[in-house]
C-alpha cells in the first residue's frame, strides 16, 4: 500500500526540436502552455506525523524555479538536449528527486490531449 499526491504547475515556452524532417511542423520553431504534474509518493510509515506524504506549501520551491527557469524561454537555449516533453520530463524528475526524495513521477503536457511521463 502507498499514499501518493500530485499538484500540476504551468509555464509557457517556445522550442524546436531537432532530428525531425524539415517540413515537420515540430522541426520548426513554435512554443506551447505547459502543465508540468509532480507526483511524490510514500508508504504508510513514511506519511510525516500530520499525515501527509509532503505538505503542498513545500512545492513553492518547485513554482519558483519553474517561473526563474523556464517560463518564457526558448528551451532549445536552456536545455543541453533535444527539449521533447519526454526529455524534460526525465530532466526535471533528476533536478528535482534529491529535494523531494518522495518524487516518484514527472508528467509534461504539451496540449490538453498530450502528456508524457518518466517514472523511474
Amino acid at each position: 500500500m502507498s499514499f501518493g499526491i500530485s499538484k500540476q504547475f504551468q509555464f509557457s515556452a517556445s522550442h524546436r526540436l531537432d532530428g525531425l524532417d524539415r517540413d515537420h511542423q515540430c522541426a520548426r520553431l513554435h512554443g506551447h502552455n505547459y502543465t508540468v504534474e509532480l507526483t511524490l509518493s510514500a508508504g504508510p510509515d513514511e506519511l510525516s506525523k500530520v499525515g501527509f506524504v509532503r505538505d503542498y506549501g513545500d512545492l513553492k520551491e518547485f513554482s519558483r524555479w519553474l517561473d526563474d527557469e523556464l517560463d518564457h524561454r526558448h528551451l532549445n537555449d536552456v536545455i543541453p538536449f533535444n527539449p521533447t516533453a519526454e526529455n524534460l520530463c526525465r530532466w526535471i524528475f533528476e533536478q528535482w528527486t534529491t529535494r523531494y526524495p518522495e518524487l516518484s513521477a514527472v508528467r509534461v503536457s504539451e496540449t490538453v490531449k498530450t502528456w508524457a511521463e518518466y517514472r523511474p
